[in-house]
């Protein structure tokens, strides 16, 4: 067990990267056989500062997985670009994972997550990093394969010939944003603690609600989640549910969602296109706790009784012209009131 006290960065770097830091940057291009440029461009696509040449910063593991993806690139399984495209995707994902551990670990060792945490707490966490480490890693490898699962299904699915006969070109997908009402006067309001809460649970609320529906959270923004799915089912069930939920809460702000159907260009676990464009500026036209949708995921609903479709207004949106969007809401029940308009 280490002693308590605040130890130096260095020996933090060294418990958390499993090795002492013994090599410089000419020590590891000489012990890996890659070369001086590829190293460098590897460091940067992780996300680090730039180092000295003389800079003591490598462990045996890092020439160890230089040494990996030499053989990677000498098998032909990547070239150089592909490998920057892989390590930067890596060095994002894992920098907004480390970060968020490291806040979930503060938390429970300072009552007070506005305050620098204590010697005596950041001792505790060295305990228990020195202790558990090796027991976190393994879920962290566990949980990417069952994302490479998915994701690998998907992609099969996406490449496959559609239902209709149809050969399948870029996908067609169901995009959908939600977004907070009034983010900017919230976070004038509340505390910068309160703010994070309020932004956490609408967070993760959406995404227990993508998940369970069985879409995907492509991302969030703070005061915005986009999430996709092929269903344009599924996708209307995720968005009339997570403006319902949101709702229901009281201390936090409604709100809108805006959802397309169309194609899509998936990229480094993003998505790109006019749909998700339209999406996003159908969101800006749904008022507070409404869903609007755009006229070809109108089209594929409106067969479905568990749904009522509204037109609205035509409107102009920025980029894409003239667009005919439609209020989504679920079938009224004899209790209901006649609807009124959910857009703007």
């Amino acid at each position: 067990m280490m002693a308590r006290g605040l130890p130096d960065p260095r020996e933090i770097e060294e418990l958390l990267l499993g090795g002492e830091l013994r090599y410089t940057r000419v020590d590891a291009v000489r012990l890996s056989g890659v070369s001086r440029e590829f190293t460098g461009r590897l460091w940067r696509a992780f996300g680090y500062p730039s180092m000295a040449d003389d800079a003591v910063a490598y462990t045996e593991g890092d020439v160890a997985a230089l040494c990996r993806i030499r053989r990677l690139m000498e098998e032909g399984v990547l070239d150089e670009d592909g490998v920057i495209r892989l390590i930067r995707a890596f060095g994002q994902t894992m920098t907004r994972l480390a970060e968020w551990q490291v806040s979930l670990m503060k938390e429970m060792v300072s009552p007070d997550p506005n305050e620098a945490p204590s010697a005596e707490a950041v001792g505790t966490i060295m305990e228990i990093a020195d202790k558990h480490i090796g027991e976190f890693e393994p879920l962290v490898v566990h949980a990417w394969r069952r994302q490479l699962a998915a994701a690998g299904t998907r992609a099969i699915a996406a490449a496959a010939t559609r239902e209709d006969g149809e050969p399948a070109g870029r996908p067609l997908t169901t995009v959908g944003f939600a977004d907070m009402v009034s983010f900017t006067q919230v976070s004038r309001e509340l505390e910068e603690i309160e703010l994070a809460r309020v932004v956490e649970w609408f967070e993760e609320t959406a995404a227990d609600i993508i998940a369970a529906s069985g879409g995907r959270l492509v991302k969030t923004l703070g005061d915005e989640v986009l999430f996709s799915t092929e269903s344009p089912t599924v996708g209307a069930e995720i968005a009339l549910t997570i403006a319902a939920a949101i709702q229901d809460e009281t201390e936090v702000p409604d709100v809108r969602v805006g959802v397309a159907h169309g194609p899509v260009l998936p990229l480094m676990g993003d998505v790109f296109g006019t749909t998700v464009n339209l999406a996003a500026r159908l969101t800006a036209l749904a008022r507070p706790g409404s869903v609007v949708i755009d006229s070809e995921l109108a089209a594929r609903l409106e067969k479905e009784p568990a749904y009522r479709i509204t037109r609205i207004v035509r409107r102009p949106v920025q980029g894409l012209g003239i667009v005919q969007p439609f209020v989504l809401r679920r079938a009224a029940r004899p209790e209901d009131g006649p609807p009124g308009d959910g857009g703007r």
